[in-house]
């Protein structure tokens, strides 16, 4: 981050904080103006669909210019160099007075980029930044940085600002936009960009700031295409539901994978092999081979008729119809290719022609109508059947997976027969809607619509936790980009899912963009660096590319290690003491043992509730199962027995979870019962993470080593939660030293897309509580832990 100027703080009040509250009221009193001459418009156009039109303008409008009691008018304030410098008010809407002078500045105006970009060493222009203070819209407080003079220093009102507690829904962070985000949120509309983003960076915010301000500066183009933001859940949509209509956007579709692949009723789960292979890149050209397979080469002649006569078509016409149609569906560009339902039509259109011609050619004339009747014709359809049939993305999908003897003949050469056998239905299904569907058939049904017809696309989509998709998840994103541009954002240290790559290369090319440039985000700015430190310390192990985060602030305390034998009673007093404070709270745990857990809070007289996938906003204290904690932001996180969470996911089609998360505590296990607790003693986890056990790594390993030394054993457990992670130093939890380690074999990696290197690197590396894209090892069962973390700041 660009030097900044030392800040003159102003608490009292005094002459500039008058005017600057007297601006305060004009802004206010301009706004209300705009809305009441908004209002006055009226609806009389020169017809019905005029008067539509302009009621419809009008509503928008007054979207736009609603009043927000708890957003003020404007934020910041630039004054110029020179004799008579100009003085610019920045807000988050534009706001004029009657004679059309402005009297705020939209923060996405191009006047407005010094407000982020100037620093002292390059002051464009500016000689001061004024940020200001507000406390329930009443402005209290001004701090001014002196560009002009050079003098260095950080700005409390910006610290302040971006350490504030963060419960409730995410907010926007225009007033604390920083020079390496704010040329992210400004690139070009043609521009694809992929943001690596470290934990605590902002990047999600980067990515929505983005999108106003596309919205801002080519709304014309995007009001006819859209933008869609695609988020990994629904719980991690209502968090950031309100962004953008804080920032006057209302327009934008924000959806899931799940949502947007939503064709057929999802009834049934997946084990873990079958929903690695479903989402494997290999099934598209399965599914695109079980399509155009269904083709027939013609075998005789076929009358078509025109006008009251029959024209014949002969078979080695037809044949070369079929065939140059064919050749058109193939190729690598969506908005090229002739799609399997079209070619079917152009193929009766052909035959339509073809008659045309031949009456031409004997003196007739006959009409456009004429003809497209006569490819509606009986024959030309009973033609068309035989030769091209027509067929639904569900019962294309349903019929794959429910004869194998359509499987084996798509999947020649593609997949082999033990893949096959794991894809095939156990039993044909009754119908279609009785099938067995799960989230990856969705996924496949959906490709197979977007063979038979072209997907409606988007003129700019905003990809979140991108890391995490699935290859043919990356082709159903891709199908809605169509020719617009693409934002990606994620961390590949923080991936959770078995097609985790090393590199951003295979997502890229899987969304359709290939050569999209990587920029990377680095300096957190809400996580303390005691928790970057801690977490980076694995850095080399589960992401070797990528730079180790920084973070512009310290905070003493906020990572602590408190070895515990026992959960029930640490969990309750850790959760006790973080709900006492300022801000959220969430407790992640594996999905299994939420009830478990938010009866125990209950029960201990905690107002804990939790977390669902139906876009409910989670409560102050929220227990939150380990699948939906992605994406998510708490100031203060729990993660209660980490293997139980990743015993969890191993069992499932969920993999494992990775990346140290810089905040969150770890906590040992809320005591499972019955089955689900045998089979984790079976599995030998522990209730706190364990490295790899070798014997050199046991014989090296003395009963005095300190917590502090063991990164394995407590990181990479609360990784994927960017809630946890990006919002709450960790308090990371640990068997008490010298306790007994049992020996483990590493499991095979269950990503098929991972480097045999690198997975050797990963495999003989220190594992925790998960490995990256592999379970841990088997270990006996060890006293469990606990422990608790102060939140770490996110921009």
């Amino acid at each position: 981050m660009s030097p900044v100027a030392r800040p003159e703080t102003h608490p009292a009040p005094d002459p500039v904080l008058a005017a600057e509250r007297a601006h305060l009221a004009r802004a206010e009193e301009c706004l209300a103006l705009m809305r009441e001459a908004t209002t006055a418009v009226t609806d009389a156009g020169v017809d019905a669909w005029a008067s539509e039109r302009l009621g419809a303008a009008r509503a928008e409008r007054l979207r736009l210019l609603a009043a927000d009691p708890g957003v003020p008018p404007f934020f910041g304030r630039t004054d110029g160099q020179g004799p008579a410098p100009e003085t610019f008010h920045i807000g988050r809407r534009h706001v004029r007075d009657d004679a059309g002078d402005p009297v705020v500045i939209d923060w996405r105006a191009p006047m407005s980029r010094p407000f982020y970009q100037a620093t002292p060493a390059d002051p464009q222009g500016v000689a001061r930044r004024r940020r200001f203070g507000f406390a329930e819209g009443e402005l209290t407080g001004y701090e001014d940085e002196r560009l002009d003079t050079g003098d260095a220093g950080p700005g409390e009102f910006l610290r302040a600002e971006i350490e504030r507690p963060r419960s409730g829904p995410m907010r926007d962070i225009v007033a604390t936009i920083q020079p390496d985000q704010d040329d992210i949120v400004r690139a070009p509309l043609a521009e694809s960009i992929c943001v690596q983003g470290a934990p605590g960076t902002g990047k999600t915010a980067v990515g929505l700031h983005r999108a106003a301000y596309l919205l801002y500066t080519h709304g014309g183009q995007l009001a006819r295409t859209g933008v869609l933001v695609v988020g990994p859940n629904r719980a991690f949509l209502r968090y950031i539901e309100q962004v953008l209509p804080t920032l006057g956007e209302v327009d934008v579709a924000q959806s899931t994978v799940a949502d947007l692949t939503a064709r057929v009723p999802v009834r049934a789960v997946d084990g873990s092999a079958a929903g690695v292979l479903k989402g494997d890149v290999r099934m598209a050209e399965v599914l695109r081979r079980a399509l155009w397979g269904e083709i027939r080469k013609p075998v005789d002649d076929v009358l078509v008729p025109l006008a009251g006569r029959r024209y014949r078509v002969t078979v080695e016409r037809l044949k070369r119809y079929v065939d140059d149609l064919r050749r058109r569906a193939r190729g690598s560009d969506d908005q090229q290719l002739l799609h399997y339902a079209a070619a079917r039509e152009r193929l009766a259109m052909l035959l339509a022609g073809d008659a045309r011609r031949q009456k031409e050619e004997a003196g007739g004339s006959p009409t456009d109508a004429e003809t497209r009747r006569a490819a509606r014709s009986a024959e030309v359809r009973a033609f068309c059947d035989a030769v091209w049939p027509a067929r639904d993305a569900a019962g294309l999908v349903a019929a794959l997976l429910g004869d194998p003897a359509l499987l084996a003949r798509a999947a020649r050469g593609v997949l082999d027969e033990e893949e096959q056998a794991l894809l095939a239905w156990p039993a044909p299904p009754r119908s279609v809607r009785t099938a067995p569907w799960t989230a990856a058939d969705a996924v496949l049904v959906d490709e197979a619509a977007g063979l038979l017809e072209r997907t409606p696309g988007f003129g700019h989509v905003v990809v979140d936790e991108a890391q995490d998709l699935s290859p043919m998840q990356c082709r159903a994103v891709a199908r809605r980009l169509a020719a617009g541009s693409l934002t990606v954002l994620g961390d590949l240290a923080q991936a959770t899912s078995p097609w985790s790559a090393p590199d951003w290369e295979q997502t890229l090319s899987g969304l359709g963009r290939p050569g999209t440039v990587v920029r990377p985000l680095t300096r957190g700015y809400r996580v303390p660096a005691e928790v970057l430190d801690y977490a980076n310390r694995l850095l080399p192990v589960i992401a070797p590319g990528l730079p180790a985060a920084t973070a512009v602030r310290g905070e003493p305390g906020s990572l602590r290690v408190h070895p515990v034998t026992d959960l029930a009673g640490p969990l309750t007093g850790v959760v006790a003491e973080l709900a006492d404070q300022p801000g959220s709270v969430g407790v992640v745990c594996a999905d299994d043992d939420v009830a478990d857990v938010v009866a125990l809070l209950v029960a201990a007289g905690l107002p804990a509730a939790a977390l669902g996938d139906d876009g409910e906003p989670p409560a102050r204290l929220a227990v939150v199962p380990a699948t939906l904690a992605k994406g998510l932001e708490f100031d203060a996180v729990v993660v209660a027995d980490p293997a139980a969470i990743v015993a969890g996911r191993a069992a499932g089609a969920a993999p494992a979870l990775r990346r140290p998360h810089p905040g969150g505590e770890h906590a040992g296990r809320a005591a499972p019962r019955g089955p689900a607790r045998r089979a984790r003693g079976r599995r030998g986890l522990s209730g706190a993470p364990q490295p790899a056990t070798t014997p050199e790594r046991r014989a090296s390993r003395s009963s005095s080593e300190p917590v502090s030394s063991q990164p394995e054993s407590t990181t990479r457990c609360s990784s994927h939660s960017q809630n946890p992670s990006a919002t709450t130093p960790p308090t990371t939890v640990s068997p008490p030293n010298g306790a007994p380690r049992s020996r483990g074999s590493d499991r095979k990696s269950t990503n098929p897309w991972r480097k045999p290197d690198t997975q050797a690197a990963v495999n003989s590396a220190p594992q925790t509580s998960a490995g990256q894209r592999t379970c841990p090892p088997p270990t006996t069962r060890k006293p469990q832990a606990s422990g608790r973390v102060r939140a770490p700041r996110q921009a």
